[in-house]
């Protein structure tokens, strides 16, 4: 999508009142940040900017369904964060949060499923929402997302939900715009929002950012809270930034990261934090940084493969190191066993979850019998087969069976894989594409997932970065 067919003006009211005449397209949420700071910007006209591009590019014309709710008070929100002058951090910038995460104030959280429409409301939010917040964040809506994040059946499609539809890709509409973060990653590819925040598993963030062309970051299990978000796996589950540019990923991740007493692997991070994400940045950063190419995880795709090896050309020449065909040679084996896992410690974290959030469905088995009796709008194109596997794993047995698997693929992806690749070739960083070429979606078939390399860093934790190429 070329952003310059879709400009939309603000109202002249609220453009005379600050004195602006610029496309907000034209910034990225650093260089909003600047203009709001500058007083050449506020934030009344920056939402009534997004509302309206959502109105004719999301709910309407080429129907993008990126968002799955928006704040009933999002102007009047804005309006007054212009009243209160300089705040927090993030003062005034509009944000988007994925459909996962939990907030009290009115929206709901559903993880895009029509069996958590009528859940109570948390009693808390989520911790992410909280420290957005209380930089000054206006979160004025919710994306769509897979439903349950993607973890529901193995042929789903990604980007539908029971709540939101589908989500298109904004570059190619008849393509995916992959998943789970979907909305997120679309919405701030479409000029819809300074930034989002989406959530990650298993390429989550990774995958989606990369098929429209945006920069994800899902961070350190541990580094960003994971407290108020709907569950898969606590031992990968993590939220991140969906952002245009990698400094706005930083600057979203000054405020996102630190502890929180009420997620246990984020107490168990360490106490001292980089606490300026910008400082890593500059002209020389690259200089003498030596990344090694996982070849095992690039694929095969020519094209991709031209465009890598320009961007291998590009590190380079910014003073980088490439150390190629370094190997992981247990990343197949550490993924399988992570799975196998992942589907068993999903039925004990959402049956935890869905009991202390209260209401009618109380458990896996209860969200299972409701896709069953609503199987018209909640299974109108592929079932719940994860889901049935998944309760079928509730028995001892296949709890200790998991938990040997989790130990040894954790081992593989991370001592054995990633720190051994580290070490051996002396490296900073791994490097390959994110995805292979994006496909059409193909509802009734379900088959528009594409090769995603990111398994070894899900499966040990560690972080992963996605950027545009090409």
């Amino acid at each position: 999508m070329k952003r310059r067919h879709f400009i939309l003006s603000s109202s002249a009211s609220v453009m005379a009142s600050c004195g602006r005449n610029t496309p907000l397209q034209d910034f990225d949420l650093s260089g909003a940040l600047h203009e709001l700071r500058s007083g050449r910007l506020c934030s009344a006209e920056m939402m009534q900017h997004y509302l309206r591009r959502i109105e004719v590019l999301d709910r309407s014309g080429p129907e993008l369904r990126s968002i799955i709710e928006l704040h009933i008070d999002a102007l009047q929100m804005a309006k007054r964060a212009d009243t209160l002058g300089q705040g927090g951090a993030l003062h005034g910038l509009p944000i988007l949060i994925k459909d996962n995460i939990e907030t009290t104030d009115g929206m709901l959280t559903t993880a895009g499923s029509l069996a958590l429409v009528e859940a109570p409301t948390p009693n808390q939010e989520a911790e992410v929402v909280r420290r957005l917040r209380a930089a000054g964040a206006l979160i004025f809506g919710k994306t769509n997302l897979s439903e349950w994040a993607n973890i529901r059946s193995r042929d789903s499609s990604s980007g539908w939900s029971a709540r939101g539809g589908l989500t298109r890709n904004p570059h190619r509409l008849s393509h995916s715009a992959s998943g789970s973060s979907s909305g997120s990653a679309v919405a701030v590819a479409a000029g819809l929002c300074a930034a989002a925040i989406g959530t990650e598993t298993n390429g989550s963030i990774v995958s989606p950012a990369s098929a429209c062309g945006i920069v994800g970051l899902k961070p350190t299990v541990g580094k960003v809270s994971r407290s108020g978000i709907i569950p898969i796996s606590h031992w990968q589950d993590t939220a991140g930034p969906m952002t245009r540019t990698v400094r706005d990923a930083a600057l979203l991740m000054n405020v996102l990261s630190g502890r929180d007493e009420r997620d246990t692997q984020s107490t168990l991070a360490p106490a001292t934090r980089l606490q300026d994400h910008t400082a890593l940045m500059g002209p020389d950063a690259l200089r003498g940084v030596r990344l090694g190419v996982a070849r095992d995880l690039c694929g095969d795709h020519p094209q991709v493969q031209t465009l890598f090896d320009q961007a291998l050309h590009q590190l380079r020449a910014a003073g980088a190191v490439i150390v190629d065909s370094v190997t992981l040679p247990y990343h197949q084996k550490a993924s399988g066993l992570a799975w196998r896992a992942l589907l068993t410690e999903f039925r004990e974290d959402i049956n935890a979850y869905l009991i202390q959030r209260g209401g009618a469905v109380q458990s896996l088995a209860d969200v299972i019998a409701f896709n069953a009796e609503n199987q018209d709008t909640e299974m109108p194109y592929f079932g719940q087969d994860l889901f049935e596997e998944a309760e079928r794993r509730g028995t001892p047995e296949a709890l200790a069976k998991a938990a040997d698997s989790r130990i040894e693929a954790r081992l593989l992806a991370g001592p054995k894989g990633i720190d051994q690749a580290l070490s051996e070739h002396r490296l900073d960083a791994l490097i390959c594409p994110t995805n292979d070429p994006i496909q059409r979606i193909t509802l009734d078939r379900g088959d528009d997932h594409v090769r995603v390399a990111s398994s070894p860093a899900a499966v040990a934790g560690y972080p992963h970065l996605t950027v545009p190429m090409g």
